[in-house]
């Protein structure tokens, strides 16, 4: 297996045990609490962990070189917004076993793979002249993307006056 895959894969495990960890000691209504719903609607943990979930079967169809649904436009996709209504939200159970499925998942699919990953095409015409490849795509979604999203929850527990993990 090619360095860089190794890397990502240390790094997306790092991700996997990390992301439950923000959320282990909230109970459900903590899930959605936000602190200025009608002129900024934080991030909340149950948007964080629906929005990065819908993620995770692109992140696997990208590197298996199959083509994929376009996330922007999913319920917890990047046009939606976090809503306190905390019945629109899996369970907070069903949301970390979610997310540490897909990402046991994404690591499979990487450990069977070489770096000749990194050239597949990437499918959908929205990103092509972005991240025309996986080699673009892949660090963006495991890396960039979910560690924005993960230090969200870091500074959203923060705020709710709870400690760091």
């Amino acid at each position: 297996m090619a360095a860089v895959i190794d890397g990502l894969i240390y790094a997306w495990k790092k991700n996997q045990d990390y992301g439950p960890k923000l959320v282990a000691d909230l109970d459900e209504q903590q899930m959605t609490l936000q602190l200025a719903e009608k002129d900024a609607p934080a991030n909340h943990p149950a948007w964080i962990f629906s929005h990065l979930n819908v993620y995770l079967p692109v992140i696997a169809a990208i590197i298996d070189g199959r083509e994929f649904e376009d996330p922007k436009t999913h319920p917890f996709g990047m046009l939606s917004k976090p809503e306190s209504d905390r019945s629109i939200y899996a369970t907070k159970q069903e949301l970390v076993e979610e997310f540490v499925a897909g990402h046991e998942t994404v690591v499979a699919a990487l450990q069977d793979c070489d770096e000749s990953v990194f050239e597949n095409k990437i499918r959908l015409p929205r990103w092509q002249e972005l991240m025309p490849t996986a080699g673009f795509a892949l660090p963006y979604l495991m890396l960039n993307h979910e560690n924005m999203h993960l230090g969200q929850l870091s500074a959203w527990r923060r705020i709710q006056g709870l400690p760091s993990v």
